[in-house]
């Protein structure tokens, strides 16, 4: 029987994994979830409800052809729910883990094969005739015909400005996920960032130590920009606009056409931006790794506050910390952090160019995802780096694949049957991420999996596809 394996236990890994076990082929899928529950993932494992989607419930689908799910789940679990809401992160893990469930019951009521390995693999390496043979941390191995690396963002690294005695002293926060309670009560919490992980982590901090003064950093000091309450009318020009930016040949020119859209547009400039969505991978595509380069350095801070919104509410909590004075944002870098009791960070000010001593109780690291494999200490990715069955992309954005997710060897040979999904793709998509990105990719994974890798035998009744 052929055999095919979903690396990641998160809701890329379900995505794959639902969207394989619809198709009902005759095989075993083999789910290495690793220790965490089958579906939750990181950002999802959140017990905080102050913590919000930042994609309206209706957009929050797990399948492609199942968008409205989510949006179903929660008007059965809160007493009014609309699809323009944002809802608590927390409830789309247990939509998750409800779906998950649901399916593995299902097919194993059907006679499919299925096998969730609450392990973590360490490696991967070719098994002969386009097999690959993954090994587990047990000591288990696992031959298959095709695998997913669906891993999501990559342990977060500590800023090479973070001296080793303030990374051993506890008070220095890599996770902002799973902050512990700290005996300590900060009088001073700096978190380093603006991004959406930075809000989350401010409206935690706020509450779990609320007469703590916060300080978010960043190089920019832009917080996202917010959602609309309500929907908008698109742009009238979209279309135009969308066919012109793929045959222009700059970056300037992208901007600035952009711009001059926004400023002529009658509606919501937010309308042009989500406008932009269809052919946000495409425009990345078609840059030289000089032109992303200087995307990454001029115009990646502006374009994700704009293109990366908050919800109404999460921006209307943060609003109010600043205006009682128990938040401040500063536009600076962070040239050292230092210390251990209390914590010792220089930083430059943007404007002025000056540096200044901030003394903090507890700093917390919310720089966003990272995935600059070829530095990561991830047992896997650095195992596979190192054996050649993985390269980092030209900008440590990910790995190098195809534009369909197939995975690059070092030699620059696209491996068949062994893909990759979410955040290792940012290199090749940028935009891989979100919800709605990452339903479609694993939508796309599976029907190529199912085309080139799995027999045509059907099990449990007639084929959904």
């Amino acid at each position: 029987m052929t055999d095919i394996a979903i690396i990641g236990g998160g809701a890329a890994g379900a995505a794959v994994f639902g969207e394989l076990v619809q198709h009902k082929r005759a095989c075993t899928i083999h789910w290495i979830v690793g220790a965490s529950s089958p579906g939750r993932g990181v950002a999802y494992s959140t017990d905080d409800d102050r913590h919000l989607l930042n994609v309206r419930a209706d957009k929050m689908g797990l399948f492609l052809h199942q968008p409205y799910d989510f949006l179903e789940h929660a008007s059965g679990e809160l007493a009014s729910v609309s699809g323009s809401d944002f809802l608590p992160r927390r409830l789309f893990g247990d939509f998750v883990q409800a779906q998950v469930a649901a399916l593995i019951h299902s097919a194993r009521q059907q006679g499919q094969s299925v096998e969730i390995h609450r392990a973590s693999a360490i490696d991967i390496t070719p098994a002969g005739d386009d097999r690959y043979s993954i090994a587990l941390h047990d000591g288990r191995r696992i031959e298959v015909d095709g695998a997913v690396l669906a891993l999501g963002a990559l342990p977060p690294r500590a800023l090479r400005c973070v001296t080793s005695e303030a990374r051993e002293s506890g008070a220095y926060k890599l996770d902002p996920w799973n902050l512990a309670s700290d005996a300590r009560n900060p009088r001073r919490v700096v978190v380093i960032g603006t991004g959406l992980t930075a809000v989350d982590t401010l409206l935690t901090v706020s509450t779990r130590w609320p007469n703590a003064q916060m300080v978010a950093v960043s190089r920019h000091g832009l917080l996202p920009s917010v959602h609309a309450r309500d929907g908008f009318d698109p742009y009238p020009d979209q279309q135009t606009l969308n066919n012109d930016l793929l045959s222009t040949p700059s970056i300037p020119q992208i901007v600035r056409k952009i711009r001059r859209a926004i400023t002529e547009h009658a509606g919501d400039w937010r309308s042009v931006v989500d406008g932009l969505r269809p052919i946000n991978s495409l425009l990345w595509q078609g840059l030289t790794t000089r032109q992303r380069w200087q995307f990454l350095r001029h115009v990646r801070w502006v374009w994700e506050a704009g293109r990366h919104r908050v919800p109404p509410a999460s921006h209307g909590a943060i609003e109010q910390l600043r205006e009682e004075g128990r938040l401040a944002i500063l536009a600076a870098r962070v040239l050292r952090v230092e210390g251990s009791a209390p914590l010792r960070l220089t930083i430059r000010d943007r404007a002025s160019q000056l540096n200044s001593i901030l003394e903090s109780d507890l700093v917390i690291q919310a720089t966003g995802l990272d995935t600059a494999c070829a530095y990561t200490e991830h047992p896997l990715i650095s195992r596979l780096l190192e054996n050649g069955m993985v390269v980092p992309d030209p900008l440590q954005l990910g790995i190098a694949t195809e534009i369909d997710g197939q995975i690059l060897s070092r030699d620059g040979r696209a491996q068949p049957g062994l893909y990759a999904l979410g955040s290792l793709l940012r290199g090749g998509l940028w935009e891989c991420t979100a919800m709605p990105e990452i339903r479609k990719a694993a939508h796309g994974v599976a029907n190529r999996l199912t085309d080139t890798v799995l027999p045509f035998g059907v099990v449990g009744g007639a084929s959904s596809r």
